[in-house]
């Protein structure tokens, strides 16, 4: 499980860095379905990031630093965020998101970086 929880980390970080960038660059044209499904791949990752590490506590592996649950805490919040609170201008929507991924993606590295 430890080993999944690792692997996935990496995936969730170049996911969220590729999503962001995606969406940055999307912003001039729209969106396309490639852009909103590697959003949502970022998300689904994280999510499963979150539920793996929820295993890992219910199984007694604590993290080194307390601080890496509050990185993988505030990396969930971040990309579901701007389903709350993004506008419903398309473009601005897609800068809502294109940010927070970048945002999970930077959290993501300092929950890593916790984590041993």
């Amino acid at each position: 499980m430890l080993t999944a929880h690792h692997a996935n980390a990496f995936l969730v970080i170049a996911v969220c860095l590729a999503a962001s960038a995606a969406a940055f660059l999307a912003r001039k044209r729209g969106a396309g379905t490639f852009v909103a499904h590697l959003l949502a791949l970022a998300q689904t990752l994280l999510v499963a990031q979150v539920l793996l590490g929820l295993l890992l506590l219910s199984d007694h592996h604590r993290a080194h630093e307390r601080l890496h649950y509050a990185y993988g805490s505030l990396a969930l919040l971040a990309v579901l965020a701007p389903w709350l609170y993004a506008p419903s201008d398309p473009r601005a929507r897609l800068l809502y998101f294109a940010i927070a991924t970048l945002v999970a993606a930077a959290l993501g590295v300092r929950a890593y970086m916790t984590a041993t």
